[in-house]
Parts: structure tokens; C-alpha cells; sequence
């Protein structure tokens, strides 16, 4: 890769892979350039490296890194400089992958008839255990980070590089350390509002003023989603696929607008209008209502997601809704990225017994 710059454009000249991953469908085909001379620098990644910046990503807590990759790496590095890589143009893009074994995101066996009469039923707090044998037990966001595409890290390092010559090694490592703070302070708002049995009342300044200043802007945000929000069933609730033998932490199980969805609460200081936005937010909660479905510790079904980005500014948050159907799209992306943890596992597991002999 080489830094190419000039008066009038800050730009990349930059091998791309040959084959582009289908999961980063709103990636541009228009730019980057493969070189068939030179292996791409970035076709054996590791992606051990960028752990805590994705984190910030695809964190439970928090948006706020680029979601629309290319666009804001444009923003403010200009364009990559190059020809379309081969994916887009001469093999007209990758064919489409489809799971080697289509596990069910629905089990409609767990679904028990009184506990769906019963209304919203017990809320669930199921704490994640980190005793002994837990470790063996992949998360979701563990997945998510070791699965990321090449074109995936090449943005995310940039933006990184970016970052850092804004704010500098300990500017940036603080700049993310509060995000982290004001993700977890405004889920612990969320939680005492659910928890706490008042109905909320929207624009109520009695509500915004038992706020701290650093999460009074994202309850603000969401105040209009709050009150659609019914018969919360889980908060911050561990689940664990049965069969898959991987875990996350929901944020939330409640009806919204009366269909029960799983719903994630995100933190955002730029606008996300758009379900596209959220990166690889909505596969996370594919992966959690999968999870759950097969969890015996949750008696029904989920099939609808939720996605919400609340600003810190107080602007009103953009709820986004995933339906069945693309829920159901959705799972076979993230069935995708399972196998490709495993097989990765697999190999650097063999890779380790070579060594040792």
C-alpha cells in the first residue's frame, strides 16, 4: 500500500483481495485496485490486532465508529485511487454463499401455550457465569471480531490512523473509554426504567432531570421510542445457542408497537437514518434471538429485532425495525461467520501442532 498525496487529494493506492466479502454489502465495487503481481497485504490479516477498536463497533454499548465504511473513510481521507477490483467488474462480484448447514433460527417446540397466555411473564436477568468451563464458550462479539473481511480492517485501520493523529495514543484511548462509560451509564438509565414499574411519560421534565449530563441527551433521544415500549420479558439477560455452543447479552426483550422483538440500544454521535448504517449490528441480533430460541431458560419465540440509536445530542433516535424476513437473512450471515470462526480455529490449531513438531 502506498500514501499517495497531493494539494488537492489525500487518497490510498491499495490492493484490495480478490474476493470481496458479500457480507459488506454497502462497501462501494467502484473503488480499490487488485495488482496480479503482488499479493494483497492484507489477504492474511490478523484481526487479533484491531480487538479493541472493533469492540467499539460492534460493542453492545455503542455506534459510534464508521458503519458506512467507505463513505466516511472518504470523508476524510478522499478516495482511494485505483481500478474496480475484479469482484465487481470482470467475475461481475462473488457468488453468494449459503451456510453449510442451515441450523433453524426458529424452535417453536420451546414456546409453551401459558406462556404466551401470561402476558409479559417473568423478567429475565440471567447473569453471565465466568466460572470455570465458560471460557470454552465463544461470544457473539468474539465471533464478529475474528470474522471481520479484509476490506473490513483496511477501513477500520485507517480510521484508526485517523483518530490517533487527531487526538494521539492517549487521547484516542481515552476518546474510547468514554464512550464505553456513557454506553454503560445510559443501559443502567434504561434498566431503571424498565425495572421500575412507572409508566414513561415522554417530555416530562421530571424524567430528563434525575439524569447526569452525559446520559440526559441519549434518554431524550429515545423518550419517543420509550413509549411504544411494553411488556419487557429480559434485560441484560445472558443466552446460549444449545446446539451452536455460543453466548451473548441482550440488551432487551419487550413489545414494541405489540410485536415482541429483540432489541438492541446503541449509542451514536452521528446520524445512522438508515438499517445499513449499523454495520454488523443487525447479524449480532440475528445471532442473540437465535440464541435465545434454542435457550431453555426463555419459554417463547423471538422473530422480530429492533435496533436503536440514541445521539447524545438529544436529536430524535432512529428506531430500526428487522422483520422475520430479514431476520431470517440475517441468521444465515451469521451462520456464515460461525463457520468462518470455527474453520479459522481449525486451522490455526493445526498450524500450532505443526509448530510444536
Amino acid at each position: 500500500m502506498f500514501a499517495l498525496r497531493n494539494a488537492s487529494v489525500v487518497g490510498f493506492l491499495v490492493q484490495m483481495p480478490c474476493c470481496a466479502s458479500h457480507l459488506v454489502t454497502h462497501l462501494s465495487s467502484g473503488h480499490g485496485m487488485l495488482s496480479s503481481k503482488r499479493p494483497s497485504p492484507y489477504s492474511a490479516v490478523d484481526t487479533e490486532r484491531y480487538s479493541s477498536l472493533v469492540k467499539s463497533v460492534i460493542s453492545r454499548v455503542s455506534s459510534q465508529t464508521p458503519t458506512t465504511m467507505q463513505e466516511e473513510d472518504e470523508h476524510m481521507y478522499g478516495p482511494i485511487i485505483g481500478t474496480p477490483p475484479p469482484t465487481a467488474t470482470a467475475t461481475g462480484g462473488e457468488r453468494r454463499r449459503s451456510p453449510k448447514v442451515l441450523h433453524p433460527f426458529l424452535h417453536p417446540e420451546e414456546t409453551t401455550a401459558e406462556e404466551e397466555e401470561a402476558g409479559a411473564g417473568p423478567l429475565a436477568r440471567i447473569h453471565l457465569s465466568r466460572g470455570q468451563g465458560r471460557s470454552a464458550v465463544p461470544s457473539v462479539t468474539r465471533i464478529l471480531q475474528q470474522t471481520l473481511s479484509p476490506e473490513q480492517v483496511f477501513y477500520l485501520e485507517r480510521w484508526k490512523r485517523k483518530m490517533v493523529q487527531e487526538l494521539g495514543e492517549e487521547g484516542f484511548k481515552e476518546y474510547s473509554q468514554n464512550l464505553f462509560k456513557q454506553g454503560r451509564t445510559f443501559h443502567s438509565a434504561l434498566e431503571d426504567v424498565f425495572t421500575s414499574g412507572v409508566k414513561w411519560e415522554a417530555g416530562s421534565p421530571s424524567e430528563m432531570s434525575q439524569y447526569s449530563p452525559e446520559v440526559r441527551g441519549y434518554m431524550e433521544s429515545v423518550s419517543h421510542v420509550l413509549e411504544d415500549v411494553r411488556e419487557v420479558r429480559a434485560i441484560e439477560s445472558t443466552v446460549q445457542h444449545s446446539a451452536l455452543n455460543y453466548l451473548g447479552i441482550v440488551d432487551c426483550v419487550a413489545r414494541y408497537r405489540g410485536v415482541l422483538c429483540l432489541i438492541d440500544w446503541k449509542t451514536s454521535e452521528k446520524s445512522k437514518p438508515f438499517l445499513s448504517n449499523t454495520y454488523d449490528n443487525p447479524i449480532q441480533v440475528a445471532a442473540y434471538a437465535g440464541a435465545l430460541n434454542t435457550d431453555v431458560n426463555y419459554k417463547y419465540q423471538v422473530e422480530n429485532g429492533l435496533i436503536v440509536v440514541a445521539y447524545k445530542d438529544g436529536s430524535p433516535a432512529h428506531a430500526h425495525k428487522i422483520n422475520s424476513e430479514l431476520m431470517s437473512d440475517y441468521w444465515k450471515t451469521w451462520l456464515l461467520r460461525l463457520e468462518d470462526y470455527h474453520e479459522k480455529r481449525s486451522a490455526q490449531a493445526s498450524s500450532d501442532v505443526s509448530e510444536k513438531r
